[in-house]
C-alpha cells in the first residue's frame, strides 16, 4: 500500500523511519522543514503536497501537534480529503480531543473514507526504537487490517473502542503521566531538603509499589538536571487542556490535573515551555531555592 505521512517533529521523524524499515517502502511525506524531508528521502521517502498525496495514497496518517492543525490539514481548503479517493484511510496518531476526532470523522464517512484516531504513548525514546503504544478507535475491522502498519511503530496495539475512544484513552494517560511527574519531584524536593540523596531515594523505591515507568524515565533526568525535551511541557499543556475540556463536557472531575496544569502553566511562563514535562522539577526548585541531586 501508498503510505502519505504528514508531520515530521520529534515523533514523526522516527516513525516515518520505522514504517520503512517495516517494509512499507511506497511512502510519501510532507513537513515544513526542507532538512527533514532531505533527511526522510535519503532514508527513501519521497516529498509530496497534500494533493498528491489525497490522490495517490491508500493511506494518510497524520502526527500534528492539535485539533485545529490536523482539521486545517484533512479538511481545511486545498486539504487532503478533498483529494482522497473513496475507500481510502486515515489515520491520525495526533494527541487532540476526541470531540474533534469525531467530527473529523464523520466528515470523512461522508466522502466514504474510514477513520481510525490512533495516538501514541511512549515519547521520543520509544518513537525512535518502534515500541510505541497505540491506543484506537475505530471500527475493529479496520484496526485489525492496519494493524501489521501500526506495529511497525509499535509493540503494543490496543483498540479502546469507536472513534475518539482513542484519544480518550490518551487523554487518562497524560493525566497519570503528569500527575507522576508532579508526586515525583515533590518526594524528590522532600529528599533533598531533608539531607537524604535523592538518587539513592529513587534506587530504593523504583523497585517497590511506588515504582513506574514515569519514574524509571524521569527520575534520573531530574536528578542530572536534564532538560532536553522528550516530550515538551507545551505540549503536555495542550494534553491536560483537551483532558479538562472533555471533563467539562462529560461532567469528570480532574482536579488533580487542574492542579498539575497551574505548575506547568507557571514554567511555560518562565521560558520553560519547550523543556521536558520533567522539568517541572524546576517548579520546586524554584520554590525552595535547591537543586535537585546537584
Amino acid at each position: 500500500m501508498k503510505i502519505g505521512f504528514i508531520g515530521l517533529g520529534i515523533m514523526g521523524k522516527p516513525m516515518v523511519k520505522n514504517i520503512i524499515k517495516g517494509g512499507y517502502t511506497d511512502v510519501l511525506v510532507n513537513g515544513r522543514h526542507q532538512d527533514v524531508l532531505d533527511e526522510m528521502e535519503a532514508c527513501g521517502a519521497k516529498s509530496a503536497t497534500y494533493e498528491e498525496i489525497g490522490r495517490q495514497c491508500d493511506v494518510v496518517m497524520t502526527m500534528l501537534p492539535n485539533s485545529p492543525q490536523v482539521k486545517e490539514v484533512m479538511l481545511g481548503e486545498n486539504g487532503v480529503a478533498a483529494y482522497m479517493q473513496e475507500g481510502s484511510m486515515f489515520i491520525d496518531m495526533s494527541s487532540i480531543n476526541p470531540v474533534a476526532s469525531k467530527e473529523i470523522a464523520a466528515v470523512l464517512a461522508k466522502k466514504n473514507i474510514d477513520m481510525l484516531d490512533a495516538p501514541v504513548s511512549g515519547g521520543e525514546p520509544k518513537a525512535i526504537d518502534g515500541s510505541l503504544s497505540f491506543m484506537v478507535g475505530g471500527k475493529e475491522e479496520l484496526v485489525e487490517t492496519y494493524r501489521p502498519l501500526l506495529e511497525t511503530m509499535g509493540s503494543s496495539v490496543v483498540r479502546c473502542g469507536e472513534v475518539g475512544a482513542g484519544n480518550t484513552t490518551k487523554l487518562a494517560n497524560q493525566i497519570i503521566v503528569a500527575c507522576n511527574i508532579q508526586a515525583l519531584s515533590e518526594a524528590l524536593t522532600l529528599a533533598q531538603k531533608a539531607g537524604v540523596d535523592p538518587e539513592l531515594v529513587f534506587q530504593a523505591i523504583r523497585g517497590g509499589l511506588a515504582g513506574s515507568t514515569v519514574m524509571d524515565a524521569k527520575a534520573p533526568m531530574m536528578i542530572a538536571g536534564n532538560d532536553k525535551p522528550g516530550f515538551k511541557i507545551d505540549l503536555h499543556i495542550k494534553d491536560l487542556n483537551n483532558a479538562l475540556d472533555c471533563a467539562h463536557t462529560v461532567g469528570a472531575p480532574l482536579p488533580m490535573t487542574a492542579e498539575v496544569q497551574e505548575i506547568m502553566q507557571w514554567m511555560h511562563n518562565h521560558e520553560g515551555g519547550q523543556k521536558d514535562h520533567s522539568a517541572i522539577v524546576q517548579y520546586y526548585e524554584y520554590l525552595t531555592d535547591i537543586r535537585i541531586g546537584r
